[in-house]
């Protein structure tokens, strides 16, 4: 099949398209992620989606809009409401807890707790032995007296950022039903439009549309179910030792994100506090806990949710996991896999396309 050429003309087209899409994708830059996360879930959920379709076609006659919609509402169902109803256990285990540390504090608990031997030998040895500020034990006493006595205005004002922050998700989950809606009704043409624009063929369109399916859902899998399971279990965990469950559950969730220390950053202040307090048995019963499920569940279950990222190793998910979220934020959880995976679908197309000339370089 020969080659077509490119007439002047053309350039001039392709030189238009790609001012224009630039001046899209500035125009929906602030509401990308939505978009995309639109995207992901409309693959997520098509196969429900699907039987829906069926359902009403059979009952109603054809109709997408109304399946879309059913669709859209299902998936506000499953989400929000759950999500509202932790969000209040939440708070209300967090403003409870806040008590409990001021009136611990207040009654000299802090003090009790400076003055172990333990932690009078860990004072010394830093003061002594460390290239540290001096630790005086009685000035962080009192600071820590003095920030839990504030605790209650700083309450308000972290309330308020949170009412901010959940204001601005809603909008943002609305805006991204809105685009789901019109994704699940229109999902056919859109891929038949986006296989017809690639100018790949058929069988690299398939390859490629196929990884960025399977990666979205393992990116998506792998990791939000990973922190849902670890949240879970750590807050089981934290409940059994004495602490607000799901209050403390859900930080182990938001922890489990974070690359290399992850739900350490809970359980092992957890741990340390109840081996001084002198709760030996449950500060022992929680490291192993943290240790043995909530660490094995990040270990397995995660490269095996993950197992479908376009042939990436643990190393490159691991690396694209941290990349993402460095560029990103949170939502690179999902951005790092997927780049990732589409550049490495891309090297194998380049890899079957230039076989020969790469042959012939090996041979050279």
């Amino acid at each position: 099949m020969s080659t077509p050429k490119i007439s002047p003309s053309h350039w001039v087209i392709i030189v238009a398209l790609l001012s224009a899409a630039v001046a899209c994708f500035y125009l929906v830059e602030p509401y990308l992620n939505a978009i995309i996360l639109a995207f992901i879930l409309s693959l997520i959920i098509h196969p429900v989606h699907h039987i829906i379709d069926k359902k009403i076609e059979s009952a109603l006659g054809r109709s997408k809009n109304l399946s879309a919609l059913i669709s859209c509402v299902l998936l506000t169902v499953i989400i929000v409401i759950p999500l509202l109803f932790v969000i209040s256990a939440i708070v209300q285990q967090g403003v409870r807890f806040s008590q409990n540390l001021y009136d611990w504090v207040s009654h000299g608990g802090i003090q009790t707790l400076f003055n172990h031997p333990w932690v009078q030998w860990a004072i010394h040895f830093s003061n002594d032995y460390l290239p540290f500020k001096h630790i005086d034990s009685t000035s962080i006493a009192q600071e820590v007296a003095t920030a839990s006595s504030q605790a209650g205005s700083k309450l308000v004002g972290t309330s308020a950022k949170i009412l901010g922050d959940a204001t601005a998700f809603i909008l943002d989950f609305f805006l991204m039903l809105f685009v789901l809606f019109f994704l699940l009704r229109d999902y056919d043409s859109i891929i038949v439009s986006l296989r017809h624009i690639l100018p790949l063929s058929r069988s690299q369109e398939d390859k490629l549309l196929d990884q960025i399916e399977k990666v979205a859902k393992s990116a998506v899998m792998g990791s939000f179910l990973t922190a849902l399971a670890q949240g879970f279990a750590g807050g089981i965990g934290m409940a059994i030792s004495g602490f607000p469950g799901l209050f403390w559950g859900t930080m182990i969730g938001f922890t489990s994100f974070i690359p290399i220390v992850g739900t350490a950053l809970i359980w092992l202040p957890a741990s340390v506090y109840l081996l001084l307090s002198g709760q030996t048995t449950w500060a022992i019963f929680l490291a192993v806990w943290s240790i043995t499920v909530v660490g094995s569940i990040d270990n397995l279950l995660r490269p095996l949710l993950m197992k479908g990222s376009a042939g990436m190793n643990t190393l490159l998910i691991f690396f694209s996991l941290l990349g993402g979220i460095h560029l990103f934020g949170l939502i690179g959880l999902i951005y790092g896999p997927l780049i990732f995976a589409i550049t490495i679908v891309l090297f194998n197309i380049y890899e079957v396309e230039f076989q020969h000339f790469l042959d012939d370089q090996d041979n050279s």
